[in-house]
């Protein structure tokens, strides 16, 4: 493969650029630099979405969303070199930053067998990061940036401790392969079968039956075109490996999983209230678990690849890597460690904090009354229960309309009794809020445009709690063994539900609805690949062999009342006026 080397667009692009690999496999890279010659920064990303896959041709819907909605994004750049999820050059390269693009292992122009996640993905990743730093144009500091896949595995890869790793911004990623990605609560995610199809079309050998890269003409893919067959034996069969690791018990999922006690490297983690189902969770968790002691969060809204590309999204990430890339005087010293988008009905305010949580918050137990499906300040008196049919019906437990605004912020819980018909039960939760016309309120999510407050699973029979882990406000499950329920027999259950932020307007209501099946407030979604986001984003429980209709086809019978105090936990921020 021609390694070609061009200036244009005020930079030197080079295509193509041979990374070997420690078993001789060579990958390839694109490199975007200043032409001027020097050392320059890196920011770095390696993932399987094609380096020169044009995001106006294979994204076209999101793009045309997002520059409609923010012309920003398009202010500054020819935006001829703008890929899925990673930085646009044309917005780096002028202030002396190289970047660098590699396709990683069976993806793009690299060859090799494609295994997202591997542990052999990673230790490539950590090859290209020490490639980049001793090149002739670079500093030696390597910066990692990118959302989603590009985030995910920075989190795996700074476990490595690459020695010129110097600072990272894993924007919306998760970092936890089992409970944030593939099982929720130890409920399958069909979104990875979904998900694969998209990383099928960039497969590498999928060649001229592919894209080309409209700045060089090369198929993205390529360049050679190979058969169905062999194309399936290059690649691993995503969905089966799920489905073969039911239980989080075995190197599967810990070579795919951040290991945060040797994640010491400086980093942002940028997450996305919206982001219930993959992300956000992991953003919030590496936050607060990871050892490095220079680490922020900043938390926003909106669509999943808004902000990263918008005047807000680049100067915050800009003064981060000022600051540590370049060792410039960006201001990120006074960076409070915690910024937020507070989020409101129809608005978004930011807000500077300390910590995550925030200590100020008031826990407050709402309390499941049956009897009236509502909430109680205080533990309920009289024992009742109510059954709802799981795969049919739900229950919704409601407050009175708030008296006052409101703001709920941080990570959520509950505690439910149930018993179940069968030998377990799947509970899906669901934080909802109403105007006072008991119409839902509904936001755009990171993928999809109408998602709830948040939600969380859990299946009965992954109840077993690590006890050190664990937090009042974020139950941690072990997933490490089954235990089954006897039919009609009472379980105490606690159910991690994912942070989020809302300011409830007086009048409006919070709601939580308890069910055995995806939430689904409309049934003209909008389409993820195959299938339709309809409220759940792309973050289904339907893989009929993790739900047999015999098993979870079930009765659920939830019970309140004295000695069975089923609540809800909810994150109050006290009005500082």
């Amino acid at each position: 493969m021609e390694h070609k080397i061009e200036e244009k667009d005020g930079m030197k692009i080079e295509w193509d650029v041979p990374i070997q690999m420690d078993d001789g496999l060579v990958l390839r890279a694109d490199v975007f630099r200043p032409i001027k010659e020097g050392r320059y920064p890196i920011v770095l990303s390696y993932g399987p979405y094609a380096k020169g896959l044009s995001f106006q041709e294979a994204y076209s819907r999101q793009w045309n969303l997002m520059v409609s909605e923010h012309p920003d994004v398009e202010r500054g750049s020819t935006n001829k070199y703008q890929t899925w999820e990673a930085v646009d050059p044309e917005k780096w390269v002028p202030d002396d930053y190289v970047c660098v693009r590699v396709d990683s292992r069976g993806a793009g122009r690299s060859p090799g067998k494609l295994d997202p996640f591997s542990k052999r993905e990673t230790q490539d990743y950590y090859e290209c990061i020490e490639w980049a730093a001793v090149q002739q144009w670079s500093s030696g500091k390597v910066g990692l940036s990118g959302i989603s896949y590009y985030a995910m595995n920075q989190w795996q890869v700074a476990s490595l401790q690459p020695p010129h790793l110097a600072a990272m911004i894993p924007w919306e990623g998760s970092s936890d392969w089992y409970r944030d990605a593939t099982h929720h609560g130890g409920i399958v995610s069909t979104f990875w079968e979904t998900w694969l199809p998209q990383i099928l079309t960039v497969q590498h050998g999928v060649g001229e039956n592919g894209s080309k890269n409209p700045n060089n003409g090369e198929y993205v893919a390529g360049p050679e075109t190979l058969s169905q067959e062999e194309l399936a034996n290059n690649r691993v069969a995503l969905g089966d490996e799920i489905l073969a690791h039911p239980l989080e018990n075995d190197e599967y999922y810990k070579e795919r999983t951040a290991d945060f006690s040797k994640i010491t490297v400086p980093f942002l983690s940028a997450a996305n209230w919206g982001g219930i189902g993959l992300h956000s969770r992991g953003n919030f968790e590496a936050y607060g678990r990871a050892a490095s002691n220079q680490k922020w969060l900043e938390v926003h809204g909106l669509e999943h690849w808004t902000h990263f590309y918008t005047d807000y999204g680049i100067e915050i990430q800009k003064r981060f890597f000022d600051h540590f890339l370049k060792g410039e005087n960006s201001g990120w010293d006074k960076q409070a460690p915690v910024q937020l988008q507070v989020r409101g009905v129809d608005s978004f305010t930011q807000r500077e904090e300390q910590e995550w949580p925030l200590a100020r918050t008031d826990w407050k137990k709402f309390y499941l009354d049956s009897k009236n499906n509502g909430f109680s300040a205080n533990p309920v008196t009289e024992n009742d229960s109510v059954q709802y049919s799981a795969m049919e019906d739900e229950v919704t437990f409601s407050s009175e309309p708030f008296t006052e605004e409101t703001e709920v912020t941080g990570p959520m819980a509950s505690k439910l009794f149930i018993s179940s018909s069968t030998e377990d039960a799947d509970l899906f939760l669901t934080v909802r809020v109403f105007d006072p016309e008991n119409s839902e309120i509904v936001f755009s999510g990171a993928m999809d445009p109408r998602t709830p407050i948040s939600q969380g699973w859990l299946r009965a029979s992954h109840r077993k709690l690590d006890p050190v882990k664990s937090e009042f406000y974020r139950p941690f499950h072990t997933h490490d063994e089954i235990e089954p329920l006897a039919p009609g027999d009472i379980y105490e259950l606690d159910i991690e539900i994912w942070p989020s932020s809302i300011v409830i307007p007086a009048g409006y209501r919070l709601a939580l609805t308890i069910g055995g099946k995806d939430y689904k407030n409309t049934n003209e979604g909008v389409r993820f690949h195959t299938k339709f986001m309809t409220g759940s984003g792309a973050y289904w429980h339907d893989d009929p062999v993790d739900r047999p209709e015999s098993l979870f086809g079930n009765k659920i019978t939830l019970y309140t009342g004295e000695g069975k105090d089923s609540y809800f936990l909810v994150p109050v921020i006290p009005n500082n006026n």
